[in-house]
């Protein structure tokens, strides 16, 4: 619903995906990607075959949704990720539970994205 400067969705001009970015428009949108920081030991990679598959992510013991990609960051020495979840778990903050395959059932938790040092307490070297 932040398009509205690229698309017209007045035009008369019919385009695929029009409609639903109308009922977007209307309804507003009904999940998110959101940033996550996923405790556990360090996760691998793409590369490395550990993140092929979504990672389930609960919250009240309930499955909500699902990490997308995830990887451990050197630089910020911690678990870093992606999930899609409905709104009502996008708050900043909201505790989640996510399985892994390194470390099983871990928390995690919803943070700003990007995941980097806003205050540059971390150095550099």
């Amino acid at each position: 619903y932040h398009y509205t400067w690229m698309v017209d969705l007045d035009q008369e001009a019919d385009f695929m995906g029009k409609e639903a970015l109308k009922r977007i428009k209307a309804e507003g949108v009904s999940q998110k990607l959101v940033g996550v920081d996923i405790d556990g030991e360090p996760l691998g990679s793409y590369i490395d075959n550990e993140m092929l598959d979504f990672f389930p992510a609960s919250a009240g013991g309930s499955e909500v949704g699902r990490v997308t990609s995830a990887c451990y960051s050197p630089r910020l020495e911690k678990n870093i990720g992606f999930a899609m979840l409905p709104i009502r778990h996008t708050e900043l903050g909201t505790e989640l539970q996510v399985e892994t395959p390194v470390s099983g059932q871990v928390g995690a938790t919803v943070v700003p994205m990007p995941h980097w040092d806003p205050t540059k307490e971390i150095p550099k070297g």
